[in-house]
């Protein structure tokens, strides 16, 4: 059994995804968009939005989609975790996520990690950042 998110966008889905495949060295591995499906034609004003995205990062799968505007809902309750091997790459990771996005937690030391920080980004998904390993004062 595989859990793996899925992430709902507000029209900015494809935007969002190039954004995380760069920062997060991960590999899109399928696209479609509404306008190919069966119902393009009922959904004109989403034809070029993005009906299923998925993202290979690691050994994990990232996917998404532009929901239709009367059924998006902005996240809440909830965060993407990345787990990265060095405290040099979650400053990277965090600072890219953070970008023009929203800062809750500052990356830092913590008791159970040398770097881990929480933000939301541009697009308003919830992410946390976590080193792996124990943090150096513990």
């Amino acid at each position: 059994m595989d859990i793996l998110p899925y992430l709902h966008f507000n029209g900015n889905c494809a935007e969002a995804f190039a954004v995380y495949e760069k920062l997060m060295g991960g590999k899109v591995i399928m696209t479609s968009k509404w306008g190919d499906s069966p119902m393009g034609d009922q959904m004109p004003d989403m034809k070029d939005k993005i009906m299923h995205i998925s993202m290979q990062v690691g050994n994990t799968v990232l996917m998404g989609s532009d929901t239709p505007p009367s059924h998006y809902g902005k996240p809440q309750g909830i965060s993407v975790s990345v787990n990265v091997n060095t405290p040099d790459e979650a400053d990277r990771v965090f600072a890219g996520l953070a970008e023009g996005g929203s800062v809750t937690m500052p990356i830092a030391e913590t008791f159970w990690s040398p770097r881990f920080g929480m933000c939301t980004d541009r697009f308003g998904v919830p992410w946390m950042v976590n080193t792996q390993g124990a943090a150096a004062s513990a």
